[in-house]
């Protein structure tokens, strides 16, 4: 299956670089172009796209806007954030409006193909070590309204997907999760997969966003 790319970044140059490297793959093809939040917009009403890469610094509307707008529709695309910055809070904010994840701008091509693919198939958390670093960052800003009903929301969970929960905000992998607790890694697949359901979330990272945002890992990601 071919994954439908949108290259969303106000430089043109940065859109062809990244459209030669994508279309070079098998799996991959870069069906749209935008060179803002609000060209995106747009084009996504009449194109069917898989996963968008977002620039976050554009003209008239900036990735984030974008990112919160596209991921409020019903069965979005995934949205991959890419930032010039390793800690970066426009990042931050990407995470927080329902970005998958994000990649340094001058990641090497095999990482961001990588990167691509782990999004599309909705497995894997992007460069979970820098998520973690960046939500260390700035889980202090992170707002603390609404965390008792988020505290209810975690009431659902058994005990052992509470321990997976913790593993995964602290961006180890399934296999890393599996070694740890000794489980098959089928096993926590399926637990990350209760744990998405339960809590009405999308994918790993807003797992991570949620485990912060409620107390269940603190900064310096120990639960």
């Amino acid at each position: 299956m071919t994954i439908r790319v949108m290259l969303v970044d106000d430089q043109a140059l940065l859109r062809t670089g990244f459209r030669m490297v994508l279309d070079a793959q098998p799996d991959m093809e870069v069906v749209a172009e935008a060179g803002n939040g609000v060209e995106a917009l747009e084009v996504l009403r009449t194109t069917s796209v898989d996963v968008v890469l977002m620039d976050v610094r554009m003209p008239k509307l900036d990735g984030v806007e974008a990112t919160r707008r596209i991921c409020a529709d019903t069965d979005p695309p995934k949205v991959l954030i890419l930032t010039t910055f390793d800690l970066d809070e426009y990042a931050f904010s990407g995470l927080k409006a329902g970005a998958s994840g994000f990649m340094l701008k001058d990641v090497p091509p095999g990482e961001l193909l990588s990167a691509i693919r782990a999004v599309h198939s909705g497995d894997a958390v992007v460069a979970p070590s820098t998520t973690r670093r960046l939500l260390d960052r700035f889980a202090p800003m992170l707002p603390s309204s609404g965390k008792q009903q988020e505290h209810k929301e975690l009431e659902r969970l058994t005990e052992r997907e509470r321990e997976v929960m913790v593993l995964v905000a602290q961006g180890l992998s399934n296999g890393e999760i599996a070694s740890r607790l000794v489980l098959s890694e089928a096993t926590v697949k399926t637990h990350v997969g209760r744990i998405l359901t339960k809590l009405g979330l999308r994918d790993r990272v807003q797992v991570v966003v949620l485990a912060y945002e409620t107390g269940l890992v603190r900064a310096g990601g120990h639960g």
